[in-house]
């Protein structure tokens, strides 16, 4: 068996996993792309990729092992490319339910699958298998308003019930690895941002409310500061770890581009002004709004991804200033994407916070 040939991904119709799918078929792997559709899964972002000979889409449940197992022996796969996980803090707040089931029962449930199919390889087919988990900062809980960085040993410190079922799954991960030997690599990234953004996340949610005329809810003052990542330079990344990562072992991965959730609005407010400018002059920013902080609200994010860059010679290629224009310039171009998810979930959970003041 080949290394990094034939990849099951999960969670390939979501925001990351769309972009690894799109990234992997045009370097010629072949993809398997496992998705249940939940909300957030959206088979448009992989129209560019949908007519490949290397590229084939199941609708299903990473719960369900018996087709899993299958997925593995019928198509050979020789890495999984884990993704698939509820993933936003709010709904994790309102319904954690989902998020124990998916993030935690999922994880488990594919492990299990991996570890059978990978225990039935010949000496050449286990030494090339790789089960590569895709996880995130927030699991490392915050860090003050300093200098301070996550690396790959910060301790676990999750917040909320979303980063906890994550932290889990890293737990469970590196236990099937020291206990069993499955070859695994682990990933932690910070903020995402790019094409095929689900709506209800800050940077689209920003530009499309700004586009709509609608306020631009900031939790609190606006201070909490993340490391934003390219999501194409995120792809790229995980592709490396997948193919070159040591088993066992977990790589940063951040984009070295800090910015408070405020100056991230009002860089947004900025490129609209230029490129789709209001009625009578008036700024884009005088629509920002403060809203109520959520409860046990991280205070900051910063990852060091020196490990990441030093040995798989990876480092991200779009600064946020280039990253953030062509985010928004994707989404003033593609209304045809966005239009049906905004409309389906207005008012639901897309800016439905209530303003508390404007800036």
């Amino acid at each position: 068996m080949e290394r990094f040939t034939k990849v099951l991904v999960t969670g390939g119709a979501g925001f990351i996993g769309s972009a690894v799918c799109r990234h992997l078929v045009g370097t010629g792997v072949r993809v398997v792309n496992l998705d249940k559709l939940t909300y957030a899964g959206n088979l448009a972002s992989l129209t560019s990729v949908e007519g490949s000979p290397n590229y084939r889409f199941v609708k299903g449940d990473i719960c369900d092992g018996a087709l899993v197992a299958r997925l593995l022996e019928e198509e050979r796969i020789d890495t999984v490319m884990h993704l698939a996980a509820e993933s936003h803090v709010d709904r994790s707040i309102d319904g954690p339910a989902d998020f124990i089931e998916t993030n935690i029962v999922g994880t488990f449930t594919l492990l299990e699958a991996a570890l059978a199919y990978w225990r039935g390889l010949d000496e050449a087919g286990r030494s090339a298998f790789r089960f590569h988990h895709v996880s995130t900062d927030e699991v490392f809980g915050d860090l003050p308003f300093d200098d301070s960085t996550f690396s790959e040993t910060t301790p676990y410190n999750p917040s909320s019930p979303y980063s906890a079922s994550k932290a889990a799954s890293d737990h469970l991960v590196l236990a099937w690895h020291h206990t069993y030997g499955l070859p695994v690599v682990l990933s932690n990234c910070s903020n995402n941002y790019g094409p095929y953004h689900f709506p209800e996340k800050l940077i689209p949610l920003a530009i499309l409310n700004a586009l709509h005329e609608q306020p631009l809810p900031v939790y609190g003052a606006g201070a909490n500061v993340r490391d934003w990542l390219y999501v194409e330079d995120h792809a790229r990344a995980l592709a490396q770890v997948a193919r070159n990562g040591t088993p066992g072992e977990t790589y940063l991965i951040g984009g070295r581009a800090e910015r408070t959730n405020l100056d991230v609005v009002r860089a947004i407010c900025a490129l609209l002004d230029e490129k789709r400018p209001r009625a009578g002059g008036a700024r884009h920013a005088d629509l920002i709004s403060f809203v109520t902080d959520r409860p046990g609200h991280d205070r900051r994010y910063a990852i060091d991804p020196t490990k990441t860059e030093r040995e798989l010679g990876w480092a991200p290629q779009e600064r946020f200033e280039t990253g953030l224009a062509k985010t928004v310039d994707w989404y003033l171009a593609n209304e045809e994407w966005w239009r049906p998810l905004r409309d389906r979930y207005s008012g639901e959970r897309l800016g439905a916070a209530a303003p508390r003041k404007t800036a």
